[in-house]
C-alpha cells in the first residue's frame, strides 16, 4: 500500500484526510487548509495527534494550545477537543480502537 494510492476524502471543510485502518488501530494524515475548523467533540478512542507541519490552535478539554511541527498530543477516551488550523497543516492521527465511521 502507499498513500499516493489512498482516496482523500473530505470530513470536515477545509480538512481532508487519507486513513488507513488496521485490526485495532486508524492511522490518518490529514491536510488542513489555513482557518479549518475541527468542532468541539470526544469519541470513545483514544488519538494521539502529530504535528507534521503548520501550526494548529488545539483545545483539549478546556486547555488551549498552539501545536507547532513536532508537536505530538495525546488525547484520552471521551475528553472532548477541537481544533483550528493557524497556517495550512499536514497532520497524522492514529486512533484505537478503529474509527469504523471513518471506513
Amino acid at each position: 500500500m502507499n498513500l499516493e494510492n489512498i482516496k482523500q476524502k473530505e470530513f470536515f471543510p477545509g480538512l481532508k484526510g487519507k486513513l488507513v485502518h488496521g485490526d485495532k488501530i486508524t492511522w490518518a494524515f490529514w491536510d488542513v487548509e489555513k482557518g479549518a475548523e475541527v468542532p468541539e467533540h470526544s469519541h470513545h478512542h483514544e488519538q494521539i495527534m502529530h504535528v507534521i507541519d503548520g501550526e494548529f490552535e488545539f483545545i483539549l478539554n478546556g486547555n488551549k494550545k498552539i501545536y507547532k511541527s513536532g508537536d505530538v498530543v495525546v488525547i484520552p477516551s471521551n475528553i472532548p477537543h477541537s481544533g483550528k488550523a493557524l497556517t495550512e497543516c499536514r497532520l497524522m492521527d492514529v486512533f484505537s480502537p478503529v474509527r469504523e465511521e471513518y471506513k
